[in-house]
């Protein structure tokens, strides 16, 4: 039994001298580095065997995606589509109100009195009256009687001021008149509201009187009311009765009455003297 371990004993220990031999000549000299290349190939497949659960766990991660993830990704899309297509919108209406800002500054340029930009912020809710009410009041400096108008032409007055507000009565109201001139030839007329918001009627024009459909009406400056020069509106019929001494006019407003939001409030040389 002694004989047997010394045996094992010697064996081993002339196992661990060439496993030190070979391992030091191979630092030394890289004897083996042919033979690790060749081990190496061979095992490739067992690397790549040994490699396939964690490739199918990550192919699975990235491209199998479960029903109530998908749902929940479209209803996030869908969100953001809305909320988007909700900015677009908004988009279009900021690029109409700058459509109408530089309106507003084109006509400016032709006027010859200072002004003050408003914006519409109510309607009178009494169907037989025509008026609206804007944003500018008597701290802005707003007065009885100032003149209203738009980029295309005079909408009214100002017949209620408060602090922060004011209330202007329409041309259209059937309470309301305007002295008025043909531009073409100057002939001069009076042109009342009837209530509708898209006609004017021109009393009083005697049958013979040469004025014609398509003459632009402006105001007069009579009355000291309105400046003159302002757009009032345009002729659309002339209905002459050989009966009747007087023509039948009817006229548009060159305002955009029922869409004008951005107005103009004219403080002109005809304002009143606030200390009479």
């Amino acid at each position: 039994m002694f004989v047997k371990e010394s045996h094992v004993g010697a064996r081993l220990a002339l196992a661990l001298v060439v496993v030190v031999g070979l391992i030091l000549a191979d630092l030394r000299f890289n004897t083996f580095s042919y033979s690790r290349a060749f081990l190496d190939t061979l095992l490739s497949p067992v690397y790549w065997l040994a490699d396939v659960p964690a490739s199918i766990d990550e192919w699975s991660n990235t491209h199998i995606t479960s029903r109530t993830e998908l749902q929940e990704e479209n209803e996030r899309l869908r969100r953001e589509n809305l909320v988007m297509q909700g900015r677009t919108q908004q988009m279009a209406s900021l690029q109409a109100d700058n459509a109408a800002f530089r309106s507003l500054l084109n006509s400016t340029a032709l006027l010859r009195d200072d002004v003050l930009v408003a914006e519409l912020i109510g309607v009178s809710p009494d169907p037989a009256r025509q008026q609206l009410i804007v944003n500018k009041g008597e701290d802005d400096g707003v007065y009885l009687g100032q003149p209203l108008i738009d980029a295309d032409g005079l909408m009214g007055q100002v017949v209620e001021v408060g602090a922060l507000n004011a209330r202007v009565l329409l041309i259209t109201d059937a309470t309301h008149s305007i002295p008025v001139q043909v531009n073409r030839n100057g002939v001069r007329a009076i042109a009342e509201g009837n209530g509708s918001l898209t006609a004017l009627e021109v009393h009083h024009v005697s049958a013979t009187t040469d004025i014609r459909e398509g003459d632009l009406l402006v105001s007069s400056g009579l009355g000291g009311r309105f400046p003159a020069g302002y757009p009032v509106a345009v002729v659309a019929s002339v209905d002459r009765d050989p009966g009747q001494a007087f023509a039948r006019i009817v006229a548009t407003p060159s305002a955009a009455l029922d869409r004008s939001r951005h107005v103009l409030l004219v403080f002109s040389d005809s304002r009143p003297d606030e200390e009479n």
